[in-house]
């Protein structure tokens, strides 16, 4: 991509941002009315905020890139007729945009802040470019194909940084909830890299991702993730200095168990201890 679609991108991202932001403020900390998806999960919360800030995203990317396909948590894939003849040879559109209206719902039900908007594009199948807004609070992260930024309440903007070099054994970890980890295998992967560690914070959600890009947190380990749930996440850690992948070392992008790390040392200790091999 060039340097100017970059910009124009990053600059979308944020308009973005911004249609979100203006969509979920009369929901938040609101009585709402809360369905359960089916799923494998006990508790897979949607609600009228959920809905309603992704139809608003979806409006906004369809006027302004119609050619543009976009997956979200809600209304699930939508490729428009003329992309189709962009599409790669598995019929997956070039440009795609990813998004999760909510991130964290269980916690946005609650009234706690630590759920986020995600907006992630693709292009040829890899996440370029990807932003957590977390509207409540101010904090936006995003990344611009090169770096990763923060952009606080009060308006300050820093270049992100993961950090350089800390032991396993001194890794601060986080996951969403350690019922995330349903089959047994998972459970003790996941017991094994809590062990090795010094400390696991949960119910962190997107902000885990993000804090760790910011150098806050060391590792994100999680399981049953969908392509929502992660794709917008993969740009922020890759261009601070981090490294996302699955557990088996895959490509992250389509979800599942994940595995997000500081650096490449790191990642690499901790996925042995996840393989049972260290």
């Amino acid at each position: 991509m060039m340097s100017q679609s970059i910009d124009g991108f990053v600059m979308f991202m944020h308009q973005l941002a911004e249609i979100a932001k203006d969509a979920v403020q009369p929901f938040f900390r609101t009585q709402l009315t809360v369905d359960e998806k089916a799923g494998p999960r006990d508790f897979d919360p949607v609600t009228a905020a959920d809905k309603a800030v992704e139809a608003a995203m979806r409006g906004l990317i369809t006027q302004t890139y119609p050619d543009h396909a976009i997956l979200g948590e809600e209304m699930g894939e939508t490729l428009a007729p003329a992309s189709l003849s962009h599409a790669s040879g598995d019929g997956e559109a070039a440009t795609r945009w990813v998004i999760d209206p909510i991130d964290g719902t269980r916690a946005f039900i609650l009234g706690l802040p630590t759920w986020g908007t995600l907006i992630g594009l693709e292009i040829d199948h890899q996440p370029r470019l990807g932003m957590m807004s977390q509207p409540f609070t101010g904090d936006r992260f995003w990344s611009n194909g090169s770096a990763s930024y923060l952009r606080t309440y009060d308006g300050v903007t820093r270049t992100l940084a993961t950090r350089a070099a800390v032991k396993l054994a001194d890794a601060q970890i986080a996951a969403t909830h350690p019922d995330i980890f349903i089959t047994a295998d998972e459970k003790a992967a996941f017991q094994r890299l809590d062990a090795a560690t010094r400390a696991c914070r949960y119910g962190t959600d997107c902000f885990g991702y993000a804090l760790l890009a910011a150098g806050q947190i060391d590792i994100v380990v999680e399981a049953g993730l969908e392509p929502y749930d992660i794709v917008a996440l993969i740009p922020i850690i890759e261009q601070a200095g981090g490294i996302v992948t699955t557990w088996d070392g895959g490509a992250a992008r389509h979800g599942g168990q994940i595995l997000a790390s500081a650096n490449e040392a790191l990642h690499r200790e901790a996925l042995a201890v996840l393989a049972g091999q260290a």
